[in-house]
């Protein structure tokens, strides 16, 4: 509706059309000053009336929203991203538009139709490759894109740029499901009996500690040593510890608030810390002025934090050097948590472990499991029920014996 103002005898009626291709708001006006002889509430119905006959005009007359996706994207990563997404969100949106922008980059915002956007995501599915690797894209980073291109046209549609986001209307095609990459106890075991053999001290504590908590990575790379206490065998994630090409190394929060926990640990894991621990004071006195005092866990020789990525690759060489399967980092809290779901550990606190910030967050990733454990105790209680039955009708068998002899 349009915005009615009175100005002393005459009125002013603003309409706002939309924005220009700068992306700035379009504002029209118009003064109206009523015929003498009317009476006050005359006046106020007819200004009623010339407000939405202006406002009728200019709406027709507007020329369409004329700002291309890319400008369009752009003012939603520093008007939005940039104040509301964490930094590694971020930098993983600014990594999507590679591939949008040349797609639909230079396309003007109202004329972007949901075929248009369903053409990408299928060519994306079906013919688009990994830029490092060269295998086709996972389905998951097909829904990055298609979520990236979704959250500007829902800013848009908030600040009535456009009217509808296309993007409701567009699937994602079906692919084969994706089993995930999960390290068996076997491997758990012979990684455990190499790393004893062959692994630098701070890897192998790295490695340990991740099978028995499964942390997240930018969780135990933010690890600090005020987080472990000795005395009870127990370690609480504070915070996370990132790297983006922007920002650098940088201490960020945890990914969400239940994901600050405190976990209890078998001796096996301390101890294995308290000799990581000695390693660093001695390390840190033989440098003197040199050591950098950071108090974390996992360091340089120096004692700046390690390189986020440095793990996941040296347990890749680490794994092909002793001809082991290599299923990644992240695999490992998978692990952690298929664990504790065949161990019949109840939800909630498999959710509570992970730092899930819900407990439908953890029925969701691992529901395979969870169907898995729930096979198995159904197959337990029929065993129990089968082998009642068999007692019982050995039992019978027995009676009738006697009763014949």
């Amino acid at each position: 509706m349009a915005n009615i103002r009175k100005r002393g005898d005459s009125y002013q009626f603003r309409v706002y059309c939309g924005y220009d291709t700068k992306g700035k708001q379009i504002e029209k006006t118009m003064t109206w000053k009523p015929p003498a002889g009317m009476t006050p509430k005359q006046v106020e119905k007819e200004a009623f009336k010339q407000a939405v006959l202006f406002e009728e005009k200019c709406l027709m007359c507007a020329e369409p929203t004329a700002m291309k996706f890319e400008e369009l994207a752009e003012k939603w990563f520093e008007e939005y991203a940039r104040l509301n997404l964490r930094n590694t969100s971020f930098a993983r949106m600014k990594q999507l538009t590679k591939r949008v922008y040349p797609a639909i980059g230079y396309m003007k915002v109202n004329k972007i139709t949901a075929r248009h956007i369903q053409q990408f995501v299928n060519d994306l599915s079906f013919n688009a490759k990994n830029m490092q690797t060269g295998k086709p894209l996972a389905r998951k980073t097909v829904i990055h894109h298609l979520s990236f291109i979704s959250d500007v046209f829902s800013y848009a549609v908030k600040m009535s740029m456009v009217s509808d986001n296309p993007c409701s209307r567009v699937s994602i095609p079906k692919g084969e499901p994706k089993e995930k990459e999960i390290y068996s106890i076997e491997e758990v075991e012979r990684l455990f009996e190499i790393l004893e053999e062959d692994a630098p001290l701070k890897y192998r504590a790295f490695m340990i500690l991740a099978v028995y908590s499964g942390f997240r990575r930018g969780e135990m790379m933010g690890l600090e040593w005020k987080d472990v206490n000795f005395n009870d065998n127990v370690i609480s994630v504070r915070r996370t510890s990132n790297y983006t090409k922007t920002n650098g190394y940088y201490t960020d929060t945890t990914k969400t608030h239940k994901s600050q926990r405190t976990l209890k640990f078998p001796d096996v894991v301390m101890n294995l810390l308290k000799e990581l621990k000695a390693d660093q004071e001695q390390q840190a006195a033989l440098m003197g002025d040199k050591w950098v005092n950071t108090d974390r866990l996992f360091i340089k020789d120096n004692g700046e934090p390690l390189f986020c990525g440095m793990p996941y690759l040296w347990l890749e060489r680490f794994c092909k050097k002793h001809d082991m399967p290599f299923h990644g980092l992240h695999s490992i809290r998978h692990f952690f948590a298929s664990s504790l779901i065949h161990a019949n550990v109840d939800i909630a606190a498999v959710s509570s472990a992970l730092g899930h910030s819900a407990i439908t967050t953890t029925s969701s990733i691992y529901l395979h499991a969870f169907q898995d454990a729930n096979a198995r105790a159904s197959e337990a209680i029929a065993a129990v029920l089968d082998f009642s039955k068999k007692k019982k009708s050995d039992t019978d068998a027995g009676g009738l014996q006697d009763i014949a002899s």
